[in-house]
């Protein structure tokens, strides 16, 4: 996720009006840090294991379908499928929200 975040924002960078590929690079690149944050969490036992990785997850299922969806948008001007960018976007904020329950949970 890293590695596409990182050639979205030179794609966007060197585009023309490519602010969607800027976005869809800031979410995979905050979403991968969150990823590793979660991993590091579930590995020292600071997260329930079981939501914790339901978490991880959903945090790399969303951010795909939401940058996947924005940078198909840009290239070949349809959509991965209606309303997949509000999915993920849907889905990250649960997913979230999972490792705030996972976090109480352990705790």
């Amino acid at each position: 996720m890293g590695a596409a975040g990182v050639a979205l924002a030179a794609a966007s960078a060197h585009g023309t009006e490519a602010s969607r590929l800027a976005t869809a690079s800031s979410m995979l690149l905050f979403h991968a840090t969150a990823i590793l944050a979660t991993t590091a969490l579930l590995a020292r036992g600071l997260l329930h294991g079981g939501i914790g990785l339901i978490a991880a997850f959903g945090f790399v299922i969303a951010a795909t379908l939401f940058a996947g969806d924005l940078t198909l948008r840009q290239y070949a001007g349809h959509s991965l499928f209606p309303y997949a960018a509000p999915t993920g976007g849907t889905l990250m904020i649960l997913s979230w929200l999972a490792v705030s329950v996972a976090a109480a949970v352990r705790k």
